[in-house]
Protein backbone atom coordinates (compact mmCIF):
# COMPACT_ATOMS: atom_id res chain seq x y z
CA UNK A 1 0.00 0.00 0.00
CA UNK A 2 2.40 2.41 0.83
CA UNK A 3 4.47 2.00 -2.56
CA UNK A 4 1.07 3.08 -4.40
CA UNK A 5 1.53 6.67 -2.68
CA UNK A 6 5.19 7.88 -4.37
CA UNK A 7 3.75 10.77 -5.46
CA UNK A 8 1.71 11.69 -2.55
CA UNK A 9 2.85 14.42 -0.86
CA UNK A 10 3.61 13.49 2.99
CA UNK A 11 5.20 10.03 2.60
CA UNK A 12 8.79 9.75 3.12
CA UNK A 13 9.65 5.78 2.93
CA UNK A 14 13.19 7.09 5.10
CA UNK A 15 10.59 8.74 7.59
CA UNK A 16 8.69 5.70 8.03
CA UNK A 17 11.23 2.71 7.64
CA UNK A 18 12.33 1.83 11.35
CA UNK A 19 8.18 1.47 11.89
CA UNK A 20 7.49 -2.02 12.19
CA UNK A 21 4.69 -2.91 9.21
CA UNK A 22 1.86 -3.25 11.61
CA UNK A 23 2.19 0.34 13.04
CA UNK A 24 2.83 1.28 9.42
CA UNK A 25 -0.71 -0.19 8.22
CA UNK A 26 -2.18 1.56 11.47
CA UNK A 27 -0.76 5.12 10.24
CA UNK A 28 -2.68 4.48 7.35
CA UNK A 29 -5.59 3.66 8.74
CA UNK A 30 -5.43 6.65 11.14
CA UNK A 31 -4.66 9.28 8.48
CA UNK A 32 -7.55 7.57 6.64
CA UNK A 33 -9.81 9.42 9.11
CA UNK A 34 -9.42 12.59 8.48
CA UNK A 35 -11.97 13.74 10.84
CA UNK A 36 -12.01 13.38 14.58
CA UNK A 37 -13.69 15.20 17.70
CA UNK A 38 -12.40 16.01 21.40
CA UNK A 39 -14.54 16.47 24.15
CA UNK A 40 -13.12 18.64 27.18
CA UNK A 41 -15.04 17.57 29.93
CA UNK A 42 -15.29 17.45 33.51
CA UNK A 43 -16.11 19.42 36.82
CA UNK A 44 -14.31 22.40 35.10
CA UNK A 45 -17.25 22.87 33.38
CA UNK A 46 -19.13 24.82 36.12
CA UNK A 47 -16.61 27.21 35.78
CA UNK A 48 -15.14 30.08 33.58
CA UNK A 49 -11.85 29.36 33.72
CA UNK A 50 -9.70 26.85 31.46
CA UNK A 51 -9.50 23.28 32.03
CA UNK A 52 -6.82 23.10 35.10
CA UNK A 53 -4.50 25.42 34.23
CA UNK A 54 -4.98 27.71 36.66
CA UNK A 55 -4.06 25.00 39.52
CA UNK A 56 -0.63 25.54 38.09
CA UNK A 57 1.56 27.98 40.62
CA UNK A 58 3.82 28.88 37.61
CA UNK A 59 0.79 29.06 34.46
CA UNK A 60 -0.44 32.42 35.64
CA UNK A 61 -1.65 33.21 32.27
CA UNK A 62 -4.05 30.39 32.71
CA UNK A 63 -5.75 33.27 35.92
CA UNK A 64 -6.70 36.74 34.68
CA UNK A 65 -9.00 39.58 36.15
CA UNK A 66 -11.96 38.72 33.53
CA UNK A 67 -12.37 34.85 35.30
CA UNK A 68 -15.13 35.77 37.98
CA UNK A 69 -14.00 32.43 39.89
CA UNK A 70 -10.27 33.41 40.35
CA UNK A 71 -11.61 37.19 41.48
CA UNK A 72 -14.56 36.10 43.75
CA UNK A 73 -11.72 34.17 45.83
CA UNK A 74 -9.55 37.73 46.45
CA UNK A 75 -7.09 36.08 43.70
CA UNK A 76 -5.83 33.30 46.47
CA UNK A 77 -4.48 30.12 44.58
CA UNK A 78 -4.74 28.31 47.47
CA UNK A 79 -8.54 29.06 47.85
CA UNK A 80 -8.92 28.57 43.93
CA UNK A 81 -7.27 25.06 44.03
CA UNK A 82 -9.58 23.92 47.53
CA UNK A 83 -12.73 25.25 45.39
CA UNK A 84 -11.87 24.12 42.05
CA UNK A 85 -10.99 20.64 43.89
CA UNK A 86 -14.44 20.27 45.52
CA UNK A 87 -16.39 20.92 42.14
CA UNK A 88 -17.01 17.13 42.04
CA UNK A 89 -19.20 17.29 44.68
CA UNK A 90 -21.50 19.24 42.14
CA UNK A 91 -21.00 17.96 38.78
CA UNK A 92 -23.64 16.13 38.18
CA UNK A 93 -24.33 14.65 34.17
CA UNK A 94 -28.09 14.12 34.92
CA UNK A 95 -28.85 14.44 30.78
CA UNK A 96 -25.59 12.54 29.69
CA UNK A 97 -26.48 10.58 26.49
CA UNK A 98 -23.37 9.02 24.85
CA UNK A 99 -26.32 7.63 21.78
CA UNK A 100 -26.90 11.22 20.93
CA UNK A 101 -23.91 12.60 20.80
CA UNK A 102 -22.62 9.46 18.53
CA UNK A 103 -25.62 10.21 16.61
CA UNK A 104 -24.50 14.22 16.20
CA UNK A 105 -20.93 12.66 15.20
CA UNK A 106 -21.62 10.34 12.87
CA UNK A 107 -23.70 12.43 10.70
CA UNK A 108 -20.78 15.04 11.10
CA UNK A 109 -19.07 13.07 9.09
CA UNK A 110 -16.81 12.35 12.24
CA UNK A 111 -14.60 8.88 12.14
CA UNK A 112 -13.24 8.92 15.98
CA UNK A 113 -14.03 10.82 19.35
CA UNK A 114 -11.44 11.77 22.08
CA UNK A 115 -12.53 12.23 25.45
CA UNK A 116 -10.46 13.51 28.78
CA UNK A 117 -10.30 10.58 30.62
CA UNK A 118 -8.13 12.55 32.88
CA UNK A 119 -6.97 16.00 32.88
CA UNK A 120 -4.06 17.56 34.62
CA UNK A 121 -6.66 17.99 37.49
CA UNK A 122 -6.58 14.37 38.27
CA UNK A 123 -10.25 14.27 37.86
CA UNK A 124 -11.54 10.57 36.36
CA UNK A 125 -14.09 10.22 33.77
CA UNK A 126 -13.83 5.98 34.23
CA UNK A 127 -14.86 3.90 36.71
CA UNK A 128 -11.31 3.64 38.20
CA UNK A 129 -9.87 1.63 41.61
CA UNK A 130 -6.77 3.90 42.09
CA UNK A 131 -8.44 6.74 43.03
CA UNK A 132 -11.80 8.14 44.83
CA UNK A 133 -11.36 11.44 42.58
CA UNK A 134 -13.98 9.91 40.04
CA UNK A 135 -17.40 10.27 38.99
CA UNK A 136 -18.41 7.09 40.46
CA UNK A 137 -16.70 8.26 43.46
CA UNK A 138 -18.45 8.57 46.81
CA UNK A 139 -19.06 12.39 46.45
CA UNK A 140 -20.32 12.14 42.93
CA UNK A 141 -23.99 13.28 42.57
CA UNK A 142 -24.44 11.52 39.70
CA UNK A 143 -22.33 8.02 39.65
CA UNK A 144 -21.96 7.28 35.83
CA UNK A 145 -18.86 5.72 34.20
CA UNK A 146 -18.67 8.52 31.23
CA UNK A 147 -16.05 6.63 29.29
CA UNK A 148 -17.35 3.51 29.15
CA UNK A 149 -20.81 5.29 27.92
CA UNK A 150 -18.78 7.09 25.38
CA UNK A 151 -17.21 4.23 24.02
CA UNK A 152 -20.03 1.78 24.15
CA UNK A 153 -21.83 4.46 21.80
CA UNK A 154 -19.34 5.13 19.37
CA UNK A 155 -18.17 1.67 18.79
CA UNK A 156 -22.12 0.65 17.84
CA UNK A 157 -21.68 3.31 15.25
CA UNK A 158 -18.26 1.81 14.41
CA UNK A 159 -16.37 4.90 15.16
CA UNK A 160 -12.47 4.55 16.53
CA UNK A 161 -11.82 6.25 20.21
CA UNK A 162 -8.89 7.87 21.10
CA UNK A 163 -8.08 8.09 24.84
CA UNK A 164 -7.10 11.44 25.77
CA UNK A 165 -4.70 11.06 29.12
CA UNK A 166 -2.93 13.31 31.10
CA UNK A 167 0.39 12.21 32.40
CA UNK A 168 0.48 14.44 34.63
CA UNK A 169 -1.94 14.32 37.50
CA UNK A 170 -1.59 17.58 40.30
CA UNK A 171 -4.32 16.05 42.33
CA UNK A 172 -2.47 13.17 43.50
CA UNK A 173 -0.21 13.32 46.29
CA UNK A 174 2.55 11.17 44.58
CA UNK A 175 3.09 13.92 42.00
CA UNK A 176 2.20 17.58 44.00
CA UNK A 177 3.17 16.02 47.61
CA UNK A 178 1.72 18.38 50.54
CA UNK A 179 5.32 17.53 52.17
CA UNK A 180 7.43 19.69 49.29
CA UNK A 181 6.73 23.39 47.57
CA UNK A 182 4.75 23.28 44.87
CA UNK A 183 6.35 26.21 42.36
CA UNK A 184 5.26 25.19 38.88
CA UNK A 185 3.13 22.04 36.69
CA UNK A 186 6.18 19.55 37.46
CA UNK A 187 6.06 17.04 39.95
CA UNK A 188 7.46 18.10 42.97
CA UNK A 189 8.40 14.30 44.21
CA UNK A 190 11.42 13.91 41.18
CA UNK A 191 13.80 11.58 42.48
CA UNK A 192 11.98 10.27 45.54
CA UNK A 193 9.75 7.43 46.88
CA UNK A 194 6.66 8.81 46.17
CA UNK A 195 7.53 9.12 42.26
CA UNK A 196 8.04 5.03 42.01
CA UNK A 197 4.40 5.32 43.68
CA UNK A 198 3.14 8.27 40.76
CA UNK A 199 4.89 5.83 37.58
CA UNK A 200 2.91 2.49 39.34
CA UNK A 201 -0.29 4.58 39.82
CA UNK A 202 -0.35 5.65 36.19
CA UNK A 203 0.53 2.62 34.60
CA UNK A 204 -2.55 1.01 36.47
CA UNK A 205 -4.94 3.79 35.42
CA UNK A 206 -3.76 3.26 31.67
CA UNK A 207 -4.41 -0.44 32.37
CA UNK A 208 -7.37 0.06 33.81
CA UNK A 209 -8.46 1.73 30.47
CA UNK A 210 -7.02 -0.60 28.34
CA UNK A 211 -9.02 -3.54 29.46
CA UNK A 212 -12.53 -2.53 30.29
CA UNK A 213 -13.80 -0.44 27.50
CA UNK A 214 -13.61 -2.33 24.19
CA UNK A 215 -11.21 -1.47 21.30
CA UNK A 216 -9.43 1.45 22.06
CA UNK A 217 -7.75 2.80 19.18
CA UNK A 218 -5.58 5.36 19.83
CA UNK A 219 -3.80 6.46 23.62
CA UNK A 220 -3.82 10.34 23.44
CA UNK A 221 -0.91 11.48 25.69
CA UNK A 222 -1.05 14.87 27.05
CA UNK A 223 1.42 16.94 29.31
CA UNK A 224 4.27 16.96 27.55
CA UNK A 225 6.49 17.89 29.98
CA UNK A 226 6.24 14.46 31.91
CA UNK A 227 9.56 13.18 30.21
CA UNK A 228 12.68 12.13 31.21
CA UNK A 229 14.75 15.21 30.29
CA UNK A 230 12.52 16.76 32.62
CA UNK A 231 13.00 14.37 35.79
CA UNK A 232 10.00 12.80 34.96
CA UNK A 233 10.67 9.34 33.60
CA UNK A 234 7.13 7.31 33.79
CA UNK A 235 8.92 4.01 32.03
CA UNK A 236 7.09 4.78 28.30
CA UNK A 237 8.43 1.54 27.43
CA UNK A 238 6.85 -0.43 30.05
CA UNK A 239 3.65 1.34 29.91
CA UNK A 240 3.10 1.38 26.06
CA UNK A 241 4.14 -2.54 25.53
CA UNK A 242 1.43 -3.13 28.44
CA UNK A 243 -1.28 -0.95 26.47
CA UNK A 244 -0.32 -2.96 23.09
CA UNK A 245 0.05 -6.22 24.77
CA UNK A 246 -3.93 -4.96 26.04
CA UNK A 247 -4.93 -3.75 22.73
CA UNK A 248 -3.06 -4.81 19.90
CA UNK A 249 -2.79 -2.10 16.96
CA UNK A 250 -2.24 0.68 19.34
CA UNK A 251 -1.32 3.71 18.02
CA UNK A 252 0.54 6.76 20.74
CA UNK A 253 0.91 10.33 20.51
CA UNK A 254 2.99 10.98 23.14
CA UNK A 255 2.62 14.69 21.90
CA UNK A 256 5.00 17.33 22.24
CA UNK A 257 7.41 14.92 22.96
CA UNK A 258 9.50 13.67 20.04
CA UNK A 259 10.21 10.60 21.10
CA UNK A 260 9.90 6.66 20.04
CA UNK A 261 6.14 6.80 21.41
CA UNK A 262 4.99 10.06 19.78
CA UNK A 263 3.46 8.25 16.15
CA UNK A 264 1.70 11.14 14.70
CA UNK A 265 2.47 14.54 16.20
CA UNK A 266 -0.53 17.17 17.18
CA UNK A 267 -0.06 21.07 15.95
CA UNK A 268 -2.82 22.86 18.52
CA UNK A 269 -4.49 26.04 17.77
CA UNK A 270 -2.57 25.91 14.08
CA UNK A 271 -2.60 24.28 10.51
CA UNK A 272 1.13 24.02 9.51
CA UNK A 273 1.73 26.02 6.26
CA UNK A 274 2.70 23.20 4.07
CA UNK A 275 1.75 19.06 3.86
CA UNK A 276 4.20 17.80 6.86
CA UNK A 277 6.19 14.79 6.13
CA UNK A 278 4.80 12.42 8.81
CA UNK A 279 1.43 11.50 10.01
CA UNK A 280 -0.46 14.79 12.01
CA UNK A 281 -3.51 15.96 13.17
CA UNK A 282 -4.31 19.25 13.39
CA UNK A 283 -6.63 20.20 17.38
CA UNK A 284 -8.73 23.43 16.75
CA UNK A 285 -11.10 24.35 18.61
CA UNK A 286 -14.75 24.76 17.28
CA UNK A 287 -15.64 28.09 19.05
CA UNK A 288 -13.53 29.76 21.35
CA UNK A 289 -12.60 27.09 24.17
CA UNK A 290 -11.90 23.60 24.36
CA UNK A 291 -14.41 23.37 26.98
CA UNK A 292 -18.06 24.44 27.88
CA UNK A 293 -18.34 28.22 28.26
CA UNK A 294 -21.82 29.50 28.53
CA UNK A 295 -21.71 32.46 25.86
CA UNK A 296 -19.30 30.51 23.48
CA UNK A 297 -19.83 30.32 19.74
CA UNK A 298 -19.01 28.14 17.24
CA UNK A 299 -16.65 29.29 14.10
CA UNK A 300 -18.88 30.00 11.14
CA UNK A 301 -19.60 26.86 8.76
CA UNK A 302 -17.82 28.19 6.36
CA UNK A 303 -14.59 28.78 8.28
CA UNK A 304 -14.64 25.12 9.97
CA UNK A 305 -15.35 23.91 6.13
CA UNK A 306 -12.32 25.68 4.84
CA UNK A 307 -10.09 25.02 7.93
CA UNK A 308 -11.18 20.82 7.00
CA UNK A 309 -9.96 21.22 3.71
CA UNK A 310 -6.96 22.94 4.40
CA UNK A 311 -6.19 20.22 6.44
CA UNK A 312 -6.68 17.05 4.54
CA UNK A 313 -5.28 18.99 1.11
CA UNK A 314 -2.08 18.90 3.33
CA UNK A 315 -2.40 15.40 4.20
CA UNK A 316 -3.41 15.66 7.77
CA UNK A 317 -6.62 14.76 10.31
CA UNK A 318 -8.80 17.94 11.84
CA UNK A 319 -9.07 17.17 15.41
CA UNK A 320 -12.15 19.90 16.13
CA UNK A 321 -12.75 20.24 19.74
CA UNK A 322 -15.66 21.87 22.50
CA UNK A 323 -17.08 21.30 25.41
CA UNK A 324 -20.33 19.58 26.63
CA UNK A 325 -22.31 21.03 29.33
CA UNK A 326 -21.73 20.38 32.93
CA UNK A 327 -25.05 18.50 32.45
CA UNK A 328 -24.10 16.42 29.82
CA UNK A 329 -25.49 17.87 26.69
CA UNK A 330 -23.63 19.12 23.58
CA UNK A 331 -24.82 23.27 23.29
CA UNK A 332 -27.58 23.88 21.12
CA UNK A 333 -25.42 25.92 18.87
CA UNK A 334 -22.70 23.21 18.10
CA UNK A 335 -25.47 20.92 17.61
CA UNK A 336 -26.77 22.99 15.12
CA UNK A 337 -22.52 23.18 13.59
CA UNK A 338 -22.00 19.70 13.75
CA UNK A 339 -25.64 19.24 11.48
CA UNK A 340 -24.36 21.79 9.07
CA UNK A 341 -21.07 19.88 8.53
CA UNK A 342 -23.25 17.21 8.06
CA UNK A 343 -25.14 18.14 5.19
CA UNK A 344 -22.22 19.57 3.44
CA UNK A 345 -20.43 15.69 4.30
CA UNK A 346 -23.52 14.04 3.42
CA UNK A 347 -22.31 15.06 -0.48
CA UNK A 348 -18.81 15.90 -0.32
CA UNK A 349 -17.40 13.50 2.44
CA UNK A 350 -15.77 10.99 0.28
CA UNK A 351 -13.58 13.93 -1.32
CA UNK A 352 -12.24 13.61 2.61
CA UNK A 353 -12.27 10.37 3.88
CA UNK A 354 -9.71 7.99 3.19
CA UNK A 355 -7.90 10.72 0.67
CA UNK A 356 -4.12 11.55 0.45
CA UNK A 357 -2.65 14.91 -0.17
CA UNK A 358 -1.32 14.78 -3.59
CA UNK A 359 1.22 17.50 -5.62
CA UNK A 360 0.59 20.57 -5.82
CA UNK A 361 -2.28 20.40 -2.93
CA UNK A 362 -3.42 24.05 -4.03
CA UNK A 363 -3.98 26.26 -6.82
CA UNK A 364 -4.89 29.84 -5.92
CA UNK A 365 -7.96 28.97 -3.59
CA UNK A 366 -8.93 25.25 -5.26
CA UNK A 367 -7.82 23.11 -2.80
CA UNK A 368 -7.14 19.00 -4.28
CA UNK A 369 -7.19 15.45 -2.69
CA UNK A 370 -6.66 12.49 -4.17
CA UNK A 371 -7.85 8.68 -3.95
CA UNK A 372 -7.17 6.08 -5.68
CA UNK A 373 -6.72 7.62 -9.75
CA UNK A 374 -9.31 10.11 -8.73
CA UNK A 375 -8.95 14.17 -7.76
CA UNK A 376 -10.82 15.86 -6.01
CA UNK A 377 -10.94 19.54 -6.36
CA UNK A 378 -12.53 21.72 -3.64
CA UNK A 379 -13.50 25.24 -5.60
CA UNK A 380 -13.11 27.35 -1.83
CA UNK A 381 -13.92 30.29 -4.55
CA UNK A 382 -16.98 29.34 -6.65
CA UNK A 383 -16.30 31.85 -9.52
CA UNK A 384 -13.04 29.21 -10.88
CA UNK A 385 -13.79 28.49 -13.91
CA UNK A 386 -10.54 27.11 -14.97
CA UNK A 387 -7.59 24.17 -13.83
CA UNK A 388 -4.35 23.84 -14.55
CA UNK A 389 -2.45 22.51 -12.19
CA UNK A 390 -4.49 19.24 -11.72
CA UNK A 391 -6.87 18.06 -15.11
CA UNK A 392 -8.66 15.43 -16.02
CA UNK A 393 -6.75 12.61 -17.50
CA UNK A 394 -7.27 12.46 -21.82
CA UNK A 395 -11.16 11.83 -22.43
CA UNK A 396 -12.03 11.31 -18.92
CA UNK A 397 -15.37 13.17 -17.26
CA UNK A 398 -15.62 15.94 -15.04
CA UNK A 399 -17.84 15.36 -12.34
CA UNK A 400 -19.41 17.52 -9.86
CA UNK A 401 -20.04 15.78 -6.42
CA UNK A 402 -23.86 16.23 -5.66
CA UNK A 403 -24.93 16.44 -9.29
CA UNK A 404 -25.42 13.22 -11.80
CA UNK A 405 -24.15 14.99 -15.10
CA UNK A 406 -20.87 15.35 -16.05
CA UNK A 407 -19.82 19.08 -16.10
CA UNK A 408 -18.75 20.33 -19.38
CA UNK A 409 -15.14 21.38 -19.94
CA UNK A 410 -13.07 22.26 -22.67
CA UNK A 411 -8.74 21.83 -22.92
CA UNK A 412 -7.08 25.26 -23.46
CA UNK A 413 -3.23 25.91 -23.11
CA UNK A 414 -2.73 25.68 -20.18
CA UNK A 415 -5.23 23.08 -18.05
CA UNK A 416 -9.27 23.19 -18.37
CA UNK A 417 -11.98 25.85 -18.84
CA UNK A 418 -15.60 24.30 -16.85
CA UNK A 419 -19.34 26.08 -16.63
CA UNK A 420 -20.72 24.87 -13.28
CA UNK A 421 -24.21 23.88 -13.78
CA UNK A 422 -26.69 26.10 -12.15
CA UNK A 423 -27.67 23.08 -9.70
CA UNK A 424 -24.34 24.15 -8.24
CA UNK A 425 -26.14 26.77 -6.35
CA UNK A 426 -28.50 24.30 -4.55
CA UNK A 427 -25.64 22.74 -3.18
CA UNK A 428 -23.62 23.35 0.17
CA UNK A 429 -20.73 25.23 0.10
CA UNK A 430 -17.66 24.82 -1.39
CA UNK A 431 -18.78 22.75 -4.49
CA UNK A 432 -16.18 19.95 -5.07
CA UNK A 433 -15.50 18.64 -8.51
CA UNK A 434 -13.76 15.14 -9.21
CA UNK A 435 -12.02 13.28 -12.12
CA UNK A 436 -9.99 10.60 -13.35
CA UNK A 437 -6.42 11.67 -12.92
CA UNK A 438 -3.62 10.73 -15.69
Amino acid sequence: MLEERKDVIGYTEELTADKPAWLKERLEWFQDQKFGLILHWGPYSHWDCCESWPLSPGDYWARNDNMKCWTSRDKDLARFQRDYWALNQEFNPSKYNPEIWADLAQQAGIRYVALTTKHHDGFCMWDTATTDYKLTGPESPNPVDAFKGLCDAFQAKGMAISAYFSKADWHSPDYWSPDYPVVDRQANTQGKSEWDRFVAFTHEQIRELMTNYGKIDILWLDAGWVKPEQGEDIDMPGMVAMARELQPGLIVANRTVGDDFEDFITPEHQIPDEPLDQPWESCLCMGGSWKYETHDEPRPIEEILTMLIDIVSKGGNFLVGFGPSPEGEFPPLFVNRLKEIGQWMAINGQAIHGTRAIAPYREGETRFTKKGSTVNAFLLDPKVTELTALTPAEGAALHLLGHEDPVSYERTKNGIQFELPAAVDNLPYPPVLFFKYA
